[in-house]
């Protein structure tokens, strides 16, 4: 039994010397900024959650990762088992949060308490007319060009020093399931990517994934789902006439099945965004998986070397 069973994630944190210039990659990208100070800069998706992205002023690098706990009484027995004290959460939506190391020395922050934020506005879905039925008759299809619209952040990876120390340390406190084990060989894995355990609540393939890196612990990346296909392909668009930094996509990947599109910020972080994603209940179970189903995609671009 773990300790407590978060229900998400909720934000990752980060620190960059140019909060101009962040602001104006995390528009491109699709988040909507809610707080800019000459320290910190706040950015939100279109959800109810109340924040996403969290950049702090200085040298380039990844800060935390939170997650979101169902109660704030799961937060007091968080911070009982670990001898931590429950302290304000210091951003938009108010709450509470208890600040954690996990073996990479990695910051986890779990949350609980956030007031929803109210959810903005996002385009209405469109039908589609495909082959095996024509749902959209009589009527055209029509966009307005900008950025995608990001609903909400929906998974982080993290590269750790050892995976099975990792996945025990995140297992026995958040009570994660690993959706697909990724076996190298006989008896050794590299990683996993694993699910919130919500019981018969589907939730996504995966909230965390842990890849034992011959770069070392580190962030690896953050993934932000978008309205659905069309928006995730004007994002595409958008970005690229803003000259950023495309890292891998458009394509579709084997494992979760979502469509993927990962671009880098000013300073080489990866972020990423998606759509059509798989859900699983507790009841689902586990798989094991190939690297070559990690790396692999059902259509798309093969994954460049800085993804492996």
């Amino acid at each position: 039994m773990s300790v407590i069973r978060i229900e998400d994630v909720a934000f990752v944190r980060f620190r960059a010397p140019d909060l101009a210039q962040m602001r104006a990659f995390l528009e491109d990208f699709g988040l909507v900024v809610v707080e800019e100070t000459a320290d910190r800069l706040v950015a939100r998706g279109a959800g109810t959650s109340p924040v996403a992205h969290v950049t702090e002023r200085g040298e380039p690098g990844f800060l935390a990762v939170g997650f979101r706990a169902a109660s704030l009484e799961d937060l007091e027995a968080l911070a009982a088992h670990e001898g931590l004290a429950v302290e304000p959460l210091d951003t938009p939506g108010g709450g509470h949060r208890v600040v954690l190391a996990d073996p990479d020395g990695h910051r986890v922050e779990v949350v609980a308490g956030q007031a929803a934020a109210e959810p903005l506005a996002t385009p209405a879905a469109q039908a589609w007319n495909i082959a095996a039925g024509h749902d959209r008759l009589r009527r055209t299809k029509r966009f307005a060009a900008g950025p995608a619209h990001v609903l909400r952040l929906g998974h982080v990876v993290l590269n750790v020093s050892d995976f099975r120390a990792s996945e025990r340390w995140y297992k026995d406190r958040f009570g994660f399931i690993t959706s697909d084990e990724i076996q190298v060989a006989p008896e050794f894995a590299l990683g996993a990517f694993m699910r919130c355990d919500r019981g018969d609540t589907p939730t996504d393939h995966h909230t965390l994934f842990l890849a034992q890196s011959p770069k070392g612990p580190g962030f690896n990346h953050a993934a932000f789902e978008v309205a659905d296909l069309d928006d995730l392909m004007l994002g595409h668009q958008r970005l690229k006439d803003a000259g950023r930094h495309a890292e891998w996509g458009v394509g579709r990947h084997i494992l979760g099945s979502q469509v993927f599109d990962y671009w880098r910020d000013p300073w080489g972080h990866t972020l990423e965004h998606w759509t059509d994603g798989d859900l699983f209940t507790a009841a689902d179970g586990s798989n094991v998986a190939t690297l070559q189903d990690l790396l692999g995609v059902q259509w798309g671009p093969a994954a460049p070397p800085t993804m492996a």
